[in-house]
Parts: C-alpha cells; sequence; structure tokens
C-alpha cells in the first residue's frame, strides 16, 4: 500500500455524522441519486451497529474527512470465507490524485483478509475513466454485466 503524507485510514466515528454526511452527499450528487433524510439516518445507524454487516473507513487529512469507503460482509454460496463488497468509494475533489482512493480501497483489503474474506468486490459506471483507470491497476474485471430489478417501485 502506498503511504499518502499525513494521511489517516480508520473507521468512521459516532461523533462525524456531519463530516460524513458531506462526503455521503457529495457521492449521491455524483451519481445523481437522492436518498432521504430517513435513510440517511438509517444508514448512519447501521454503520455503528455491531449486529449489522455495513462498515465505513474515512480518509483524514490534516483533521478534514476527504475521503470514504462503506462496504459489506456477506456469506457465498462458492466460498468458506466471506465476500467484501465495496460498496461506495468517495474522495473530496480538492484531494483527488493523492493516491486517497487507493488507501481506501487497501484498508477495505486489509480489513477483508482480516476477516478471512475470499474477496473483495466492487462496480463503478461504465464511463467513470477516472476511477477504471485506479481499479484497473488494483483488480480484475470480472466480465460480469449487473442487472437490477427493483422491488420497491411499480
Amino acid at each position: 500500500m502506498t503511504a499518502v503524507p499525513g494521511l489517516a485510514i480508520r473507521a468512521v466515528r459516532p461523533d462525524e455524522r456531519a463530516a460524513w454526511e458531506g462526503l455521503w452527499s457529495a457521492y449521491l450528487d455524483f451519481y445523481r441519486a437522492t436518498i432521504g433524510p430517513e435513510m440517511r439516518d438509517l444508514t448512519w445507524s447501521r454503520l455503528h451497529d455491531p449486529l449489522v454487516p455495513l462498515h465505513a473507513f474515512v480518509a483524514e487529512d490534516e483533521g478534514a474527512l476527504v475521503g470514504l469507503v462503506h462496504y459489506i460482509f456477506h456469506a457465498s454460496a462458492w466460498t468458506r470465507g466471506p465476500y467484501c463488497y465495496l460498496q461506495d468509494l468517495f474522495t473530496a475533489p480538492s484531494s483527488r490524485g493523492r493516491g486517497i482512493a487507493r488507501a481506501l480501497i487497501e484498508a477495505v483489503a486489509s480489513e477483508a483478509r482480516h476477516a478471512g474474506a475470499d474477496r473483495v468486490y466492487w462496480l463503478t459506471m461504465e464511463d467513470n475513466a477516472p476511477a477504471r483507470a485506479l481499479y484497473d491497476t488494483l483488480a480484475d474485471r470480472s466480465g460480469f454485466i449487473q442487472y437490477r430489478r427493483f422491488l420497491t417501485r411499480g
């Protein structure tokens, strides 16, 4: 893992809701997604519930949060150990190009290794060229295409 001078990667703390939510909102804006206050509250509470396998690391630089990653452990029918799904990854625009996203991914990989996971995997948009340029240096593309069937919409 390449170290980024002055950067700390660590679990988000319960007293950092406002900073986390600022990053989370910017991430959602990037993907043109809207999540209401109730879901934001639920996500925040899940991140701090030891019975829920949803976790978050943040990147802290000189006392400010400049990046976040959410990740989930789940069982697999294919392996003894769990899989780790890296669900969300975001670096503040003013901090991009410094290796923060790479450091966050490596932190998740380290945590997954520690948990006995068989793999870490994630998705991105096809047109997200900057992210894909990084991801191509860290992992193999699976060749799978994701399909979605929403069950809560008409």
